[in-house]
């Protein structure tokens, strides 16, 4: 296949890593304990773990879990933060043969239900505010094993005793684990010295079951082997290693590790390039975020567009009192880069800030922009060696289309999920053979289109497409605009039905601390800017937008809220927290 964009790449990025080592994750873990037993492998609160210990955790939990009755291919779930144990339960699971299926801790009852049925996960490892939740749902499922673990038990010895007097019983970490449950610290000490167990994954066992609302909207969970992560891993690594020093330079990951952006794209990452990696529990804690960026100087970080935007807000930053000049490789992923975040971030800081795309289904084959010069505006970068991606049709998904024309963006690379958990229907859906002889494409519901040089530029997803009057409009093209307006902080735009336009758009504003502005106002800024029929017809004003763990904002949710209201009696409040509104 023609890949013009590989003629763009940095020097020194080769256009394909080809053939890939016959590795895992493991692999790499094991020839970093053997060469560099002190290698700092992991960062927390201060708390540092080498390689050679984080070897003896992973050992003495897959021995716990073998000793459990667990066996090769049974699920472990998590309900973990960013902390140590993360990684601990991972390696070791791997070590046991297991999979290893993370979950987001913000789920409901209902959400958290749905993947430990369909996974039939046998054991999970919860983080202890969780511990209740968890037990309500037990005899739901047939989960056997609950092992809790408090974040305090690998926080250095003075925030450790801090943590116990001032947090614990107040926010809820204090727990009365029930009879058999084990906690995490027992079974560490208990199988401390353990010979690992004599079992070895091979690139083609499922490491990871990763949860997905695919292009349908619908939970399922994405299958993700061993071999595709390290494949991931590679491929990121050759695209900034002419940036990063390994064993030196600082990963920083304040996103959460139960997402493929963390648990694919930086633990790969890390362990090809053996960079030492520090953890931020709570993404949203963004003083935290900036204490780690002054005490640690790290040359890599990782963030999504909403943390980027509230870093900007941060008395601090907003006074030039946070030095990001270490920072050398400073990555934006999971949702879109307004164009007005990224300027503002780096004329403050200094720092290039890169946009790159992928999704759970592509496991990190995907997109971003050369570190050397910064790619183009508005462009989410030049596909990454040996990730091919074309632009089809969107009605049938089989016309290949020009440069230049907007359509369903299609990913193949060598390390895309075989398929979705135990779902044949969903997976044929998302995965389907062109008949070009090079195995299925990936389709990814994204809308989107290639220049001349082969940089990939985003429209929005084809679910979120609004029609007016015929006419297609992309949330994205209108959210630009509006995050351009000196007093909006945040926007999100939806579609809204319309008796005689079929829809119209409907623009959802969070404004800047301090700021004014009448939806009116708004409005007149975007005629200005924007074709008539791509003004918002109503401007709603919000303290806050809803999001993911990872920070992408949740239009899904906004209407949702929007129906509910509008099904609410007279008089009652609305949902939301929502303000005043505007209507053409």
């Amino acid at each position: 296949m023609n890949r013009p964009w590989t003629a763009h790449y940095d020097p020194g990025v080769p256009a394909s890593l080809a053939p890939y080592p016959d590795e895992t994750l493991l692999d790499l873990f094991e020839a970093l304990v053997r060469e560099q037993p002190g290698h700092l492998f992991v960062w927390f609160k201060g708390r540092r773990i080498d390689a050679r210990e984080m070897e003896g955790l992973a050992n003495a939990f897959a021995a716990a879990l073998s000793a459990k009755g667990l066996r090769p291919g049974d699920r472990l779930a998590l309900l973990l933060p960013n902390c140590p144990q993360f990684l601990i339960a991972t390696l070791g699971a791997w070590r046991a043969g297991l999979v290893v299926a993370p979950l987001n801790p913000l789920y409901g009852d209902d959400e958290l239900q749905r993947p430990l049925e369909r996974l039939e996960a046998r054991a999970i490892v919860v983080l202890t505010p969780f511990y209740e939740r968890v037990k309500r749902l037990q005899p739901r499922t047939v989960l056997e094993h609950v092992i809790p673990t408090s974040i305090k038990e690998f926080l250095p010895a003075h925030l450790r005793l801090l943590f116990t007097w001032l947090k614990e019983e107040k926010e809820g970490h204090r727990i009365d684990a029930r009879p058999g449950d084990a906690g995490l610290a027992a079974l560490l000490r208990a199988h401390r010295g353990t010979p690992r167990p004599a079992r070895r994954v091979t690139p083609r066992d499922t490491a990871f079951v990763l949860q997905s609302g695919g292009t349908t909207g619908t939970p399922k969970g994405v299958v993700v082997p061993h071999g595709s992560v390290a494949i991931a891993g590679r491929q990121l690594h050759a695209w900034y290693a002419g940036q990063l020093s390994a064993g030196r330079d600082v990963f920083l990951l304040p996103l959460p590790l139960f997402h493929v952006y963390g648990c694919v794209a930086t633990l790969g990452s890390v362990l090809v390039g053996r960079q030492p990696l520090a953890l931020v529990p709570n993404p949203r804690d963004f003083k935290d975020v900036l204490a780690s960026i002054r005490r640690l100087k790290p040359a890599a970080f990782a963030g999504v567009p909403t943390l980027y935007s509230a870093l900007l807000h941060q008395p601090d930053v907003a006074a030039g009192r946070v030095d990001f000049r270490s920072i050398k490789v400073c990555a934006s992923g999971a949702a879109p880069l307004l164009a007005e975040t990224r300027a503002r971030f780096e004329a403050l800081t200094g720092a290039r800030l890169l946009e790159g795309y992928s999704m759970t289904e592509a496991v990190m084959a995907g997109a971003v922009n050369p570190v050397s010069s910064g790619g183009k505006p508005g462009s989410v970068g030049l596909p990454l060696p040996d990730v091919d991606m074309r632009i089809v049709d969107a009605e049938e998904g089989t016309r290949a289309l020009p440069a230049g024309e907007v359509g369903e963006l299609l990913i193949r690379a060598p390390q895309i999920m075989p398929g979705y958990w135990r779902d044949d229907a969903e997976s044929a859906v998302a995965l389907r053979d062109h008949g070009d002889g090079g195995g299925p494409w990936l389709h990814t519901g994204d809308l989107g289109y290639f220049d001349a040089d082969g940089y990939l530029f985003l429209v929005d997803r084809k679910k979120d497409l609004i029609k007016i009057g015929g006419l297609q409009v992309w949330p994205r093209e209108i959210e630009e605009v509006l995050a351009a307006h000196p007093a909006v902080a945040e926007a999100a735009v939806t579609a809204l039905p319309d008796a005689h336009k079929g829809e119209v758009a409907k623009a959802w504003l969070v404004l800047r601390p301090g700021a004014s502005a009448s939806a009116e106002e708004i409005r007149t800024f975007c005629r200005e800017r924007l074709a008539p029929f791509k003004v918002p017809h109503v401007v709603v004003f919000r303290k806050d937008l809803p999001k993911s763990m990872v920070g992408k904002v949740l239009r899904r949710v906004l209407v949702a809220e929007d129906r509910a209201a509008s099904a609410s009696p007279p008089g009652s409040s609305p949902p939301g927290g929502r303000g005043p509104a505007a209507g053409a």
